[in-house]
């Protein structure tokens, strides 16, 4: 069985590298400093993520759909990931998702006080909400 290398130290929580190649063929080893390519780093939630993602090739209403979570959420995820990639995440989009997940959470309300949800339904539907943290 093959595990995936861990990509922080266990103690520091600094990034590792690789420091020894091996060919299970013929038992070469190379030795140096290697660094895993970037999404060998990401946590197995974030390159989950990144599958369902690009299996839907970047439409989020179908990750919606697939993952049974909302649109801000969605949103949220792929903005993590791409933080979590090195890059810088922050946009106009930023601003538009606080607007939307606003009017969803209002929408959830509005439909809990007319009684067309429950308070169950009500309060899943509110967690699907919130954005995770980066």
């Amino acid at each position: 069985m093959k595990y995936k290398a861990p990509g922080k130290c266990p103690v520091c929580g600094e990034r590792l590298s690789i420091t020894k190649l091996g060919c299970p063929k013929c038992s070469t080893l190379i030795e140096g400093d290697f660094q895993p390519c970037e999404f060998c780093r990401l946590p197995e939630e974030d390159l989950e993520f990144l599958k369902v993602f690009v299996k839907n090739r970047g439409s989020i209403k179908d990750v919606e759909r697939e993952l049974g979570i909302s649109y801000p959420t969605v949103r949220g995820r792929l903005d993590a990931l791409i933080r979590s990639l090195g890059y810088d995440a922050v946009g106009k989009e930023t601003q538009q998702d606080t607007r939307t997940e606003e009017a969803a959470r209002s929408e959830i309300i509005e439909k809990l006080s007319k009684g067309e949800i429950s308070a169950k339904e009500a309060a899943q539907k509110l967690k699907n909400l919130q954005i995770p943290e980066a």
